[in-house]
């Protein structure tokens, strides 16, 4: 341990930081003793730890399946089986004495509410906190998350005297995307410009606030009865930033009709064409696809294949599935070995969505009213009264 962070102190991968009057200092190696402890008494409990993702571990026998998540020193249960999960909280509490706080009604800041129609994960606290913090209880809703078509550099508008608060109304929407698909793009966007943010970025970022004072309620809905299918939607625009002419991904996957994963990112490189930067973003969507399949198996779910995988691009679709040598794609030697492979064993079955279909489209560009409003439905969010 002592090398570990000798060596860490070294790179300069940690700062010492003074420590504020009236706290207290925790051991460093609490840490690291609390997760190896607990893992290996979970495994003395006959969970297995998964290695797709080192939070999750699982417990099955012929009759009873249980899962269990942690981060930190937070624990989330479920399964089959209440008397099962009993004996694992009595098994947990022997050992470290744990606070059991019953059903989840509020995770990691995240609210859930319960009905027979399904489970609605929302952050309606929190965002009601940012309203505050930002002093825009009384200003006009907005339609939209960006202003209609706005694009952002990081050299026009003057600089913020005090770009602190910016960048803390940053952090906060970061977080608040983990509920809130609908505001992916445009925090990425913003996001870019926090170590010198200038007025128009802060302008941009309280037009986002109005946008999100009009939807308090909004959040992720879980319908039940969902079917397991996998659908992927990918979609990117073109060297759209004006100081790099990078491209951005945008990508989401839906488990039946439930969004489980979406992203909005810059691409790495610049992308000489439009039907490359979409083929960048379906070799990052397969990607997601398998990662998410994995931990499907963890939980002795089958996934139908092929997954059908949506795609605005005609191009892009030829490519994968002619697998001949193309000219202007022989520099993409990652994503398109990635995407035609994966289509040959039948793991994805590109389909050419409409432009007015693609939801992805949410993830790539700041769209007008309208049609931002129609594929927003099509997310399956859902507002719910407050519990």
């Amino acid at each position: 341990m002592d090398v570990e962070l000798h060596a860490l102190e070294k790179n300069h991968t940690w700062e010492l930081a003074r420590l504020p009057e009236g706290k207290k200092a925790i051991g460093y190696r609490w840490m690291y003793k609390w997760n190896i402890e607990f893992t290996s008494k979970l495994e003395s409990y006959d969970f297995r730890q998964s290695p797709h993702d080192h939070c999750l571990f699982i417990l099955k026998s012929d009759s009873v399946f249980i899962s269990l998540i942690v981060y930190v020193d937070d624990v989330l249960l479920t399964g089959n089986s209440m008397d099962a999960m009993l004996q694992v909280k009595e098994y947990l509490d022997h050992l470290f004495t744990i606070k059991d706080l019953g059903y989840a009604k509020y995770v990691l800041g995240l609210e859930l509410a319960r009905s027979s129609h399904g489970t609605c994960v929302s952050q309606r606290k929190y965002l009601s906190d940012i309203v505050h913090d930002c002093q825009m209880t009384s200003a006009k809703s907005a339609a939209t998350p960006l202003p209609v078509g706005v694009k952002f550099d990081a050299a026009s508008g003057s600089l913020l005297a005090s770009p602190d608060r910016h960048r803390r109304l940053i952090d906060m929407l970061l977080y608040l995307g983990f509920s809130r698909p609908d505001i992916s793009f445009a925090v990425q966007q913003l996001s870019q410009f926090i170590q010198q943010p200038r007025q128009p970025h802060w302008e941009a970022a309280l037009h986002l606030v109005c946008y999100l004072k009009g939807t308090p309620s909004l959040g992720l809905f879980f319908p039940t009865g969902s079917s397991l299918q996998l659908i992927a939607f990918s979609d990117s625009d073109w060297a759209s930033c004006i100081d790099t002419r990078r491209s951005v991904t945008g990508y989401c996957i839906f488990l039946g009709n439930s969004l489980i994963f979406w992203k909005t990112k810059k691409q790495a490189i610049v992308s000489r064409s439009s039907a490359e930067a979409e083929y960048r973003s379906m070799g990052s969507t397969v990607c997601e696809l398998l990662w998410i399949s994995y931990i499907l198996q963890e939980f002795v779910f089958s996934v139908p294949a092929p997954i059908p995988f949506h795609c605005d691009n005609k191009a892009t679709i030829h490519i994968t599935e002619n697998p001949i040598f193309h000219e202007r794609t022989k520099h993409l030697d990652i994503d398109c070995p990635l995407v035609r492979d994966h289509f040959k064993l039948g793991f994805i079955l590109p389909q050419h969505v409409p432009n007015q279909q693609q939801v992805a489209d949410l993830f790539t560009k700041a769209l007008p009213a309208v049609p931002f409003a129609r594929l927003l439905s099509k997310l399956g969010m859902s507002s719910h009264a407050p519990t």
